[in-house]
């Protein structure tokens, strides 16, 4: 009986797993925003402390997927904001929040630099669920080619994708498109710590990549190293 029990229990909560699940891919339509902020060195301390602020306030707007702030290993005033927004709507939506405004008037103040958003439509990835390892390291990529090799990019961005997501230490592997410039792609990828990016850049699909990809690259392969804000 007791047995019988448990496999009734078991079956109930299937398809609450399953909806956990679907619920952790992104909505179709859903546009991957990846921001550059530099701040003055002697800055860096009050520019995480502001752009905590606005992860955390911009967790709870509306159409919001994923929000996540990162620093530049080595380079403490640099970070990357990564946003996942449910549609365009959602996005401009965001643009226009009195506290989005407040919060960038403050960084104003404070960088060096206007920022640099891209906003990208997803081409290559998975589950969209928040990095929970503190010792999780951020590689994002910036990859342009010419116009004309666009889809030989692609050709060979998904397979690494898809390669990737399965290797030892992999938490996330994204590849996206950015929207107003098609042959120019953004790769985000995790990895649960230092050694697990490390040993990444040594396998055969990671070479081959590159030996491939550097042929028809038309701008210098941008590749950093981020750490997640706490």
């Amino acid at each position: 009986m007791r047995l019988s029990t448990q496999l009734l229990l078991a079956l109930a909560v299937l398809p609450l797993a399953f909806a956990g699940a679907a619920h952790a891919e992104s909505a179709p339509g859903a546009l991957y925003a990846v921001t550059y902020v530099e701040v003055a060195s002697a800055s860096a301390t009050n520019g995480a402390a502001l752009l905590r602020q606005y992860r955390d306030a911009v967790r709870k707007q509306a159409g919001n997927e994923r929000t996540e702030v990162a620093e530049e290993i080595g380079r403490p005033n640099r970070f990357v904001i990564l946003e996942i927004w449910k549609d365009q709507a959602a996005l401009d939506a965001h643009g226009k929040d009195a506290g989005t405004i407040a919060l960038r008037d403050k960084l104003k103040a404070i960088k060096l630099a206007p920022s640099d958003e891209r906003v990208h439509s997803a081409l290559a990835v998975g589950p969209n669920a928040a990095i929970g390892a503190k010792r999780a390291v951020f590689a994002v990529s910036h990859v342009d080619v010419p116009a004309a090799r666009k889809d030989d990019a692609i050709a060979i961005l998904n397979p690494l994708a898809e390669v990737s997501r399965k290797s030892e230490g992999n938490v996330r592997f994204e590849v996206v498109q950015q929207t107003n410039r098609p042959n120019h792609f953004g790769v985000i990828e995790a990895w649960k710590d230092r050694p697990a990016y490390d040993a990444r850049g040594s396998r055969a699909a990671q070479k081959q990549f590159r030996d491939k990809l550097g042929p028809m690259l038309g701008a210098l392969y941008d590749e950093r190293l981020y750490r997640a804000l706490d």
